[in-house]
Formats: C-alpha cells, sequence, structure tokens
C-alpha cells in the first residue's frame, strides 16, 4: 500500500480542514517546501497535494507554492484542487506533477473528462469526496445526486484509473477512516482506491492495508504526531510496524 503524506495549500500555506470547514481551518506551517522536505527525509515518495483555494474559486490559486514543492520534492507528486479545463491539466502535468486528482470538473462536466481521457489517460485519478452519502463538490461547499459506488462504477467503466474517496465526516477527525467502505470499494472495482479521511493511528493503516486498499492519504495526524511517517511507511511495506 502506498502512503500519500498530505499537504494541503491555503494562501500559501499548510493548513488542515476538520470535517472540510474552511471556518474550521489550522495552519500547521508557513512554509510548505519545509514540511514537504520533512517528508522526504522521513521516507516518503509520493506526496498528495491540495490547492483549497483551487477546489472553491476553480481555477490554480497555490502556483508558486506548488512550483516550490515541486522543486524541493524528490519524489513524485499527485496534486488536486480546482482542475477544471484541459489547459490547467496539462500546464500541471508540464511542471512535473506525476497525477492529478479531479473533483468537481470531472464529475460535473463530461466533455472535460471526455477531453482528460483522451488526452491524458492514465494520468489522474477522480476524488470522490462523500458527506453523508452524497458525493460533494466545489470545495466540498456543495453535493450532487447519486450513490458514490454507483457513479465510481460507471467512472471505472469509462476509464478511469483510479480513486481518492474521502469521507468527508471522518477527515481531520483523528478517529479512524471507514473501513467498512473501503473494504466494498477494494472488493467492486476493478481499480486502484485511495483512502483519505480519519487516519489516527499506525493500527488505522494496518487496517486499510489489510482492506486492500492501494494507498492511504495521512495528514492532521503527521502535523499532530499522532503518527510517525517512518514507522507508517514501514508498515505499509511490510505489514508490521519497527521497533
Amino acid at each position: 500500500m502506498q502512503l500519500y503524506p498530505a499537504i494541503d495549500l491555503s494562501a500559501g500555506r499548510v493548513v488542515r480542514l476538520t470535517q472540510g470547514d474552511f471556518a474550521r481551518a489550522t495552519v500547521y506551517e508557513e512554509d510548505p517546501v519545509r514540511a514537504a522536505r520533512s517528508f522526504s527525509e522521513k521516507g516518503a515518495t509520493w506526496l498528495h497535494v491540495v490547492d483549497l483555494d483551487g477546489a472553491k474559486t476553480g481555477k490554480p490559486g497555490n502556483l508558486p507554492a506548488l512550483k516550490a514543492i515541486l522543486g524541493a520534492f524528490p519524489g513524485k507528486i499527485q496534486v488536486g484542487g480546482g482542475i477544471r479545463t484541459l489547459e490547467t491539466a496539462k500546464s500541471y502535468l508540464d511542471l512535473g506533477v506525476e497525477r492529478l486528482v479531479l473533483g468537481t470538473g470531472a464529475l460535473t462536466n463530461p466533455d472535460f473528462l471526455g477531453a482528460m481521457l483522451r488526452e491524458c489517460p492514465g494520468r489522474f485519478f477522480v476524488g470522490v469526496d462523500v458527506r453523508e452519502g452524497k458525493i460533494a463538490i466545489s470545495g466540498w461547499l456543495q453535493t450532487t445526486e447519486g450513490s458514490p459506488v454507483a457513479t465510481m462504477k460507471k467512472l471505472a467503466k469509462d476509464g478511469v484509473a483510479g480513486f481518492v474517496y474521502t469521507d468527508i465526516s471522518k477527515d481531520g477527525m483523528l478517529e479512524g477512516p471507514n473501513l467498512p467502505v473501503y473494504r466494498e470499494l477494494s472488493a467492486t472495482l476493478s481499480v486502484p482506491v485511495v483512502a483519505s479521511g480519519g487516519i489516527g493511528t499506525l493500527d488505522d493503516i494496518l487496517r486499510l492495508r489489510e482492506s486492500k486498499v492501494s494507498g492511504a492519504i495521512v495528514g492532521r495526524a503527521l502535523y499532530t504526531g499522532a503518527v510517525d511517517l517512518s514507522k507508517a511507511l514501514e508498515l505499509c511495506r511490510t505489514g508490521a510496524t519497527p521497533c
């Protein structure tokens, strides 16, 4: 299982929201490069970067910070938030982003999704953020109709390479991920699923590994010290924590 330390950006700073609420944001680092380097030094080979401002406005809002992270982190980076046009997507890939995580644009604009499937196949996942059984869009400020699982099945059939599934009720709470839904998704879908939301302990990571998801995103638990990144990476590789 791949582990993705999260860097959520707002106004160029590293923040974490609680249950997707922008009014409940905590600033953990003024300099995102410092966070990226720290994660790299502890063994991380991937980062998950989210442009929170872009998620709200629909266009990139933290490009200077993203460029700085790309220049400082030697591993691979997946980026989400505000990517709603093919031009924006291609510009991110040209900068060196390994994978895009598409949300609102892919879920609400069939033409955009079709263009991405034609022009950038295999270079993006779709982010499915769920609140009370409904998919949330536009920075989690609105919800859509339709079953999340049914939507993911259709998108996988259309050619989407994988998903990042976030249970918003768990996000930032450090109370454990929604394991039943990840087990269901792993058993139902033929494409990778990355889990996001709720990880607060190494045991949570072990349970996700056992659920057969392809990856897990960890945010607040790393910044508070609740999870040791080096031990978490070893657990993902071997299934056992180092002494």
